[in-house]
């Protein structure tokens, strides 16, 4: 099955999967990975592995289904791991509520959505959104016991910052090979000073619907107002004496970092052993690796280092069913890829042309709502329109940084099912699948739509 009537199959089958989950009460994990294979086969994925005529080989649903799965778990699976380990000594140690005493003293107690959103977007710059989210939960828990915010309001002002900047400002993977793929190489401040402008609208967006869908949907870890400062006066008399500020920020403060400066070496065409050791250490599994390390010497100068054992067993348990779902997701991502759906947008593209600067947020939008990648979407929508460019009437510097950021906005829209980073917010937000799509899901979309409302806004200032 081919063109149109797959794309139908494509929206019958996210259909089928949400009843499956949300009304029928069957396991995500089962349900995507029974959607994934039927799709598959639908999508005319061979049972076996083959060989075409010109010799290239096809995998069967099984390889598709195995590669997915995997590949899952090599991006994002230990990063997942050691982020809640993380998490957890920070619990274990009381930082993560010296964290949140000192997020409260800069911003006070009424508006925490506010900086948790801002939090978010600046940690994104240089962080992929799911390590960011990983990274900074520990933060968001404590402000709920801390304050009795709504955990949801909180999740979603987190989630939604950290999105915004992963998809629109560099160093960020998606951006950055749109640029290159648009001819902006060496205008990079250009795309990143575009990016700051267009984020304004979508973080206005997401602050909001976080503070309306607060109010109306609760996570498993809502915290009673009325007992919040009995609770928080418990837990204080467990942990006892609080950790310093810095050595708390250190676990934190230190991968991202490392991480920012991996992307600076790579944006700034480094090279040699700098480049190398900058890489090295900017890598997500090491640099939450390192801050592992600080999280232990934490936990020794609390006197608790014998509970270390014990933090990592319970952390393993946590995460696993988190591991299997997100890994599940990109299954569903990887058997789309494998069809020919991408390949019939991408070769229909010029349909949409009359659109001006909302043809590529629309491109965008359609490659991430298939196959689940935001980073996938920009970089194959941008590799789409680079030779489109002069017909398009995008010649110059700054109309073709417009272009990034519509694509940008596009691939924000919209993150459900086979999105790793939905499992992520939803799982780790203490949210069931179907309040996922009403809070991750729907912010998602506004935000795009929100965000690409200022790139025209922009296109007209800047006569574009």
């Amino acid at each position: 099955m081919t063109g149109i009537p797959l794309i139908i199959a494509f929206v019958c089958a996210i259909v089928l999967m949400i009843v499956m989950i949300s009304k029928l009460k069957i396991h995500p994990f089962i349900s995507i990975m029974l959607v994934s294979l039927a799709l598959g086969l639908v999508g005319g994925i061979p049972l076996v592995n083959a060989t075409a005529e010109d010799g290239t080989a096809i995998n069967g649903i099984a390889t598709v289904i195995g590669q997915g799965f995997s590949g899952t778990f090599t991006s994002i699976g230990i990063v997942i791991i050691l982020g809640a380990l993380v998490g957890a000594i920070l619990e274990a140690t009381g930082g993560a509520f010296k964290l949140a005493d000192m997020v409260i003293k800069l911003v006070g107690e009424k508006h925490p959505e506010i900086a948790m959103a801002i939090m978010g977007w600046v940690v994104s710059i240089p962080v992929f959104c799911d390590s960011g989210f990983v990274i900074l939960n520990p933060i968001r828990k404590a402000i709920v016991q801390r304050t009795a915010a709504s955990s949801v309001m909180l999740t979603v002002a987190l989630s939604a910052g950290l999105f915004i900047s992963h998809n629109l400002v560099p160093p960020t993977p998606g951006p950055i090979a749109a640029a290159g793929a648009l001819g902006l190489e060496d205008n990079l401040l250009l795309v990143i000073g575009i990016g700051i402008l267009v984020s304004i609208l979508p973080l206005i967006a997401g602050i909001a619907y976080a503070r309306y869908i607060g109010a109306r949907v609760k996570a498993k870890d809502e915290t009673d107002p009325e007992l919040a400062h009995e609770l928080y006066e418990q837990i204080m008399k467990e942990v006892g004496k609080l950790p310093s500020g810095l050595s708390t920020l250190a676990p934190i403060i230190v991968p991202i970092l490392l991480m920012a400066l991996g992307s600076i070496a790579n944006m700034a065409g480094w090279t040699g052993m700098l480049k190398s050791l900058c890489t090295f250490f900017g890598t997500p599994i090491i640099a939450l690796s390192i801050g592992v390390v600080f999280a232990v010497l934490t936990l020794s100068q609390m006197h608790k280092l014998d509970s270390f054992y014990d933090l990592v067993q319970d952390t393993l348990k946590t995460v696993g069913p988190i591991l299997f779902i997100t890994a599940a997701g990109g299954v569903l991502g990887k058997v789309i890829a494998s069809t020919d759906m991408v390949q019939f947008i991408s070769d229909h593209a010029n349909a949409f042309d009359a659109l001006g600067i909302f043809f590529p947020f629309l491109l965008a939008a359609i490659l991430k709502t298939a196959q689940g990648s935001s980073t996938v979407a920009i970089t194959t929508t941008a590799g789409i329109l680079g030779p489109l460019m002069a017909t398009l009437g995008y010649t110059t510097p700054v109309g073709a940084a417009l272009v990034v950021a519509a694509i940008g906005c596009g691939a924000m829209t919209v993150s459900h099912a086979n999105d790793s980073y939905f499992w992520v917010v939803t799982s780790f937000g203490g949210m069931e699948p179907e309040q996922g799509y009403k809070t991750q899901s729907a912010v998602t979309g506004l935000m795009g739509v929100a965000g690409i409302i200022g790139v025209f806004v922009l296109s007209l200032v800047f006569g574009i």
